[in-house]
């Protein structure tokens, strides 16, 4: 009898527990209610007010916020500003979510894809040096679960083959590398999520920011139409100024007033939302520590992890498989997820760039022992209960 079996679901289901739920309150929508009400529904004043709060909030120091409508946009409009095209490289973790690297084929690049580090499943430095051809134009590390990236070492490769440095931050706020905010490192972009589960929300949405006014001031020309002037700037102005320029074929990637109003109250709530994030990360890693399971790495002493998600492993010779366990769960009411399926797995890139799980043995093996289990701020200590009861029922 495998281990799952030895105790059965409750008879009398439970209400179903997602793996994420968004924390928004009466707050948020005061904020929304308000912004329509106001008459500037798309890009306007609170796009420019999140925008100012998001810089506000890492410190300023010469940094500038772009408002885009997801981080997708946010990855798409940075490597377009670096001048990434056809022909380029731009290396990336194979365990993330194809957002990473669609982006780069949106601009005729190639994304050559690396293995990660076993113990914090980010991207492994010694697989990006090895990785660089003269094509290599830049790296996108990507902070995986929260958990920063070794960015002294990335940093110290870009600087010696003179690449760029786009980081993926989507799981990122607020997480710190040495001291220092996520957002706030030597990178060229850091682009944030404000996807439905990531640490803030916005519904969708996303912040490109950088500190060279060059790139911002490229960034948010393309992010609408490749006009030279801002809508908002022309629709509010007291004397006619109706006139712009189309200078490059940009993309619709604004963020509204809309989005904006809910990002502006949720950033104000972020200290609560990491300080519940940790403490469910620590009941967690309390809880499960004597179930054969290898539990997701801590940020280095002194820095934050974000705990965006939380990521379990089996460990190898466990007598249940890892689909197994989902299944045993989901027939508790819980609702689990997978990150990643990795992009070598996935037809796509796959087929395009000749990619075996072989290439990739750490994340190969992560992909086939992991599960994200829920953690979200608005989960109640009764809600983590079920969790870690489940799990030992069917573990332990």
């Amino acid at each position: 009898m495998t281990p799952a079996l030895r105790m059965p679901p409750p008879e009398t289901p439970q209400p179903f527990l997602p793996f994420a739920r968004p924390d928004i309150g009466d707050a948020e929508i005061a904020a929304v209610g308000t912004a329509m009400r106001s008459g500037w529904v798309t890009t306007g004043p609170k796009a420019k007010e999140f925008e100012q709060a998001f810089t506000d909030y890492l410190g300023g120091q010469g940094l500038q916020s772009i408002a885009v409508n997801s981080a997708t946009a946010g990855l798409h409009l940075a490597l377009e500003a670096l001048g990434i095209g056809p022909g380029d490289e731009v290396i990336a973790p194979t365990l993330t979510f194809t957002a990473t690297v669609e982006v780069v084929r949106y601009l005729g690049a190639d994304p050559v894809l690396v293995d990660v580090d076993p113990v914090t499943l980010n991207i492994d430095p010694a697989k990006i040096r090895a990785a660089i051809t003269p094509r290599t134009k830049a790296i996108m590390p990507v902070h995986y679960a929260g958990l920063a990236c070794r960015m002294d070492d990335i940093l110290a490769i870009a600087r010696e083959h003179g690449l760029k440095v786009v980081e993926d931050a989507a799981h990122a706020l607020p997480t710190t590398w040495q001291g220092n905010l996520v957002g706030q490192l030597q990178s060229d972009v850091t682009v944030f999520s404000f996807y439905a589960n990531k640490t803030i929300t916005t519904g969708e949405g996303g912040m490109a920011v950088t500190r060279d006014p060059t790139l911002a001031e490229r960034m948010r020309i393309m992010r609408l139409h490749g006009m030279s002037r801002d809508a908002f700037d022309r629709f509010t102005s007291k004397t006619p100024a109706w006139y712009y320029e189309v200078v490059a074929p940009g993309f619709k990637y604004n963020m509204t007033d809309v989005a904006a109003a809910m990002g502006v109250v949720q950033l104000a709530r972020l200290p609560q939302f990491l300080a519940r994030r940790q403490y469910l990360a620590a009941r967690y890693n309390t809880q499960l520590a004597a179930l054969p399971l290898t539990l997701p790495a801590s940020a280095p002493h002194g820095d934050t992890h974000a705990w965006h998600l939380y990521v379990i492993r089996l460990r190898e010779g466990t007598a249940i498989t890892r689909d197994q366990v989902i299944q045993a769960l989901s027939d508790r009411g819980i609702g689990t997820s997978v990150h990643y399926v990795p992009l070598h797995r996935h037809p796509y890139w796959r087929d395009r760039y000749q990619l075996s799980s072989t290439m990739f043995p750490q994340a190969e093996a992560a992909y086939q022992a992991m599960i994200s289990i829920p953690l979200f701020t608005a989960m109640t200590d009764a809600d983590q209960d079920r969790v870690i009861r489940a799990l030992h029922d069917v573990l332990g």
